[in-house]
């Protein structure tokens, strides 16, 4: 991943709002940015602990999709958005979590990166020095990630498991 233009679907931002870690996109990628519908989505509610760092985070990097959203019908609108906001700037990465979304984003040609892949490249590059800790922040969160994978990360990673 050399420092390139990327994509983001809410499902990764909450993610990384959760552990405090929205400035590991401008660490690992020029150029961040969401389309319309993720901001819509990422902005709804404004009685989250995590709007404002969301909100002055993302407020900047909006965009709007140029053509017709004929995804919509397949996935939510935020993910179908970013799909096509993706293919538009010809972009280097779209990041998003949802398995299904994902497997039809990749169906399209479009190289998908998940929050998992993002924190082990951000600690493989000195970013962060542990997952652990953001792990078990997103298992108290309720972020739907497996514990299974999480450990199995762990432990590639020389972690203790959870």
């Amino acid at each position: 991943m050399n420092r390139k233009v990327v994509i983001s679907d809410s499902g990764v931002i909450f993610s990384l709002a959760i552990i405090n870690e929205l400035n590991l996109l401008n660490l690992l990628f020029d150029k961040v940015l969401i389309p319309k519908a993720v901001w819509i989505e990422i902005t709804k509610n404004i009685d989250t602990v995590y709007y404002k760092q969301i909100y002055n985070f993302f407020k900047d990097k909006i965009i709007e999709i140029k053509g017709e959203n004929n995804l919509g019908i397949i996935m939510d609108y935020g993910e179908s958005e970013s799909v096509i906001l993706y293919k538009e700037l010809n972009a280097d990465f779209l990041l998003i979590d949802d398995k299904k979304a994902r497997k039809i984003a990749e169906s399209l040609n479009v190289n998908c990166i998940g929050t998992l892949g993002l924190l082990i490249y951000a600690k493989e590059n000195k970013f962060i020095n542990k997952l652990r800790p953001y792990f078990l922040e997103f298992i108290s969160n309720k972020r739907f990630y497996g514990k299974e994978i999480l450990n199995k990360i762990l432990e590639l990673q020389n972690e203790e498991k959870i």
